[in-house]
């Protein structure tokens, strides 16, 4: 294993990768920083992002949810009206890109949700490269609009079998699959983990969330929100939102999946009840027995099912800029349909964990607040999930 490749927020991140891999890590960072520098390069991705994305998404007033509550007013940024449905097409196009100024035509990807994984499929398909993507297979059962989806754009979907069959198990099939094909093959990494670069590659390509949605609220409200809101999985949309926030006097939040309770076992919160580890190449908090095995998780939500989280939400949460806190199965169902029945906004089930901590901050606070959360996806990938908690 080696640590060659630096990249660290406090002690967290790093590159625990085999050596293999690292003159691909090192030419990812390369290309990255050439790229970005690069007008030409940074111009076609605002081109995409703006033409084909439908960049910048709008910030809405949940006037009748905050009524609700009778406190502070509540804002969404509206990810879900992005193209695919959720904010992981910001990373997906910019990593394309990247893959394809690289000489790198066939793309991998791991999906927990789906999201990530048609985010890519659609990417690959505009930008005609191959694409491969792997999934959990109790992941595709619970999301098979989204893997129908991803075979409608041409993607190559390898169900995954091994361990609980979901995310974790996903990444590390799309790992193997990246060691024995590196040179001609770009993992596109759809959260803000794993190894250096992708932590810091993932927020640059995410920040047009949170600077966005900062410039969006001075000019609605003329101030900045007092708190901040998203939900927390791997933590690609939360640090995106986030990122622009963090030289602010805002309160910033992320929510993580209490699953069926924090002291249940059965949830995905490592930033609650997790403790520094290693996993898919980078030190975070991580959910781990005493031996250091990596735990089941649990979510409602597959896009949260997973262990780990990203490293800098890690620096964050012992530095105390941002707070974290979990939002349960039940939590999240009942936000969900609040936020459907009173705004006709059907939120993906990941948000809904942020809705819900998000109308708790708001009650009872000044009614001139403004408590603004990322609605990071819709919920149409959900409806049979809900169904099935909630048949009635």
């Amino acid at each position: 294993m080696s640590t060659a490749v630096s990249g660290r927020f406090g002690g967290y991140g790093g590159a625990y990768v085999p050596e293999t891999l690292v003159p691909a890590l090192e030419e990812l960072e390369a290309e990255m920083e050439g790229a970005f520098a690069d007008p030409a390069f940074t111009s076609e991705l605002d081109r995409w992002l703006a033409e084909f994305a439908g960049r910048p998404t709008p910030v809405t007033h949940a006037r009748r949810l905050s009524d609700a509550y009778s406190g502070a007013q509540i804002w969404l940024k509206r990810e879900d009206l992005l193209h695919t449905g959720a904010h992981k097409l910001n990373n997906a196009i910019g990593q394309v890109l990247l893959a394809q100024r690289m000489g790198k035509r066939r793309i991998i990807a791991e999906t927990g949700a789906g999201q990530h994984g048609v985010a890519t499929a659609t990417a690959c398909a505009a930008l005609g490269l191959e694409c491969v993507v792997y999934m959990g297979r109790e992941d595709m059962r619970r999301q098979a609009l989204n893997v129908y989806k991803m075979a409608l754009l041409g993607a190559d979907v390898v169900p995954v079998d091994s361990g609980s069959a979901t995310l974790k198990d996903a990444t590390n099939e799309a790992i193997r699959d990246w060691v024995a094909h590196v040179r001609g093959t770009h993992y596109v990494i759809g959260s803000a983990v794993g190894p250096h670069p992708y932590p810091s590659l993932v927020r640059r390509l995410q920040r047009v969330i949170g600077d966005e949605a900062r410039a969006q609220m001075l000019t609605r409200l003329r101030r900045l929100p007092s708190t901040v809101v998203a939900c927390v999985g791997g933590g690609s949309n939360a640090i995106g939102m986030f990122a622009a926030f963090l030289d602010d006097e805002v309160r910033l939040v992320g929510v993580e999946a209490a699953g069926r309770g924090l002291d249940s076992g059965e949830h995905a919160a490592p930033l609650s009840r997790g403790r520094p580890g290693v996993l898919h190449g980078s030190l975070s908090y991580l959910m781990q027995d005493a031996g250091g095995q990596v735990l089941a998780t649990h979510s409602i939500s597959a896009g949260l099912d997973y262990p780990g989280v990203g490293p800098e939400h890690s620096a964050l949460r012992d530095s105390g800029r941002v707070e974290y806190l979990a939002a349960s199965d039940t939590d999240a169902l009942a936000a969900f349909h609040q936020l459907c029945t009173l705004e006709g906004i059907i939120p993906a089930l990941e948000s809904s964990h942020a809705l819900h901590v998000a109308a708790a901050l708001a009650l009872n606070r000044p009614a001139d607040d403004a408590v603004l959360v990322c609605l990071s996806g819709r919920g149409d990938k959900d409806i049979d999930t809900v169904r099935e908690y909630d048949p009635a």
